[in-house]
């Protein structure tokens, strides 16, 4: 059955507008974003079908788009729209990031690096640059490595920190193995760097790792 042939209340834009995202299922929300099927299925069975081939809603939204135009059905107006999608909830949590003093808002941070470097496909480093009251100033990815690592260059650091004119920074980069637990190097590194950035008084509040769907806070851990 086709979705124009369901019960109004239940189809997943209506339900979507009157009891929020809760009542939707990724696969329902997807399918309200692509608008139609693929032609040999309605649009709901092919939301599921995309989930289905590439695991999860991220995933799916963070493929490239080359990768995502060689599917049937996905012509160049539709994958627009999923990366439109995506890049409108980063900036809305960057946004929300700005509006808030970020010292003690770690659940914030990290719902914003999340979406910023959950599900990249290499490991990058990235750098939140905060005033003196622990505001954002920016966001940078900094460094980019393989699938397992980043090489991460401290006189960049410096340099990036005090273009900013930041007073303290958090740290962040992503496991793309989905296992956000922090290695032997990643300590020692954040070490490094909060001893060289001490020494031009800028403050290292935090280094998070992200994971698929989990993250590790250094601060929380007690590892600063």
């Amino acid at each position: 059955m086709k979705i124009a042939d369901w019960p109004e209340r239940e189809r997943p834009r209506n339900r979507l507008l009157r009891q929020g995202g809760e009542a939707v299922s990724d696969a329902e929300l997807l399918a309200v974003c692509l608008g139609t099927g693929d032609g040999t299925q309605d649009v709901l069975t092919f939301a599921r079908s995309l989930l289905a081939e590439f695991g999860d809603i991220t995933r799916l939204l963070r493929a490239q788009p080359q990768d995502l135009l060689g599917i049937c059905g996905l012509g160049p107006a539709k994958v627009a729209t999923l990366k439109a999608s995506l890049l409108l909830a980063e900036r809305c949590h960057g946004q929300d990031l700005e509006r808030k003093v970020l010292c003690g808002s770690s659940q914030v941070v990290m719902g914003y690096l999340r979406h910023a470097l959950g599900g990249l496909q290499r490991e990058t480093f990235a750098c939140l640059y905060l005033d003196t009251r622990h505001r954002l100033i920016a966001f940078e990815k900094l460094f980019f490595g393989s699938v397992d690592r980043a090489s991460v260059y401290p006189r960049e650091v410096l340099k990036r920190a005090l273009a900013h004119n930041a007073a303290a920074v958090i740290f962040a980069h992503n496991h793309p193995s989905g296992v956000p637990e922090p290695s032997a190097s990643d300590i020692q590194m954040t070490a490094e760097l909060k001893q060289l950035l001490g020494r031009i008084e800028v403050a290292v509040l935090d280094h998070v790792v992200v994971g698929q769907g989990r993250e590790v806070s250094f601060a929380e851990r007690g590892l600063l």
